[in-house]
């Protein structure tokens, strides 16, 4: 699986475009974790950010789809948490968003978990 596989150019891109989805609404604390070299991984890429509130929250997860649908003409396969809004989970099958609140973000503490996965943090645009 090379760098020119298509899927891999595919996931890559939409990664980009859940990031840009995310900027979008002012999400914070933006991570990428990169998780094809582990084995028996279900998805090749997380995105994690946080919001301030439950309304900050859904509007980051609304605003994914939204770019997403428009620039990449994906739906998500999947959606949970949209009920109380403390931790939204999109799957992309391949790429799966998590948006959390930030003390949600803290107590799962998801970068931790998977510290064996390639990492990249974004810097925050406001």
């Amino acid at each position: 699986m090379g760098e020119n596989n298509p899927e891999l150019v595919a996931s890559k891109e939409l990664v980009n475009t859940i990031v840009e989805g995310i900027q979008e609404k002012k999400g914070a604390n933006i991570t990428i974790l990169d998780l094809r070299k582990i084995e028996n991984m279900i998805a090749e890429y997380f995105v994690i950010c946080d919001g301030d509130s439950n309304v900050h929250v859904d509007a980051l997860s609304d605003s994914v789809e939204e770019v997403v649908r428009r620039d990449a003409g994906e739906k998500p396969f999947h959606v949970e948490g949209k009920q109380n809004a403390e931790w939204i989970l999109l799957d992309y099958m391949n790429v799966v968003v998590h948006v959390f609140q930030k003390q949600v973000r803290n107590y799962y503490n998801l970068e931790e978990l998977w510290a064996d996965a390639g990492r990249t943090d974004i810097e925050n645009l406001f």
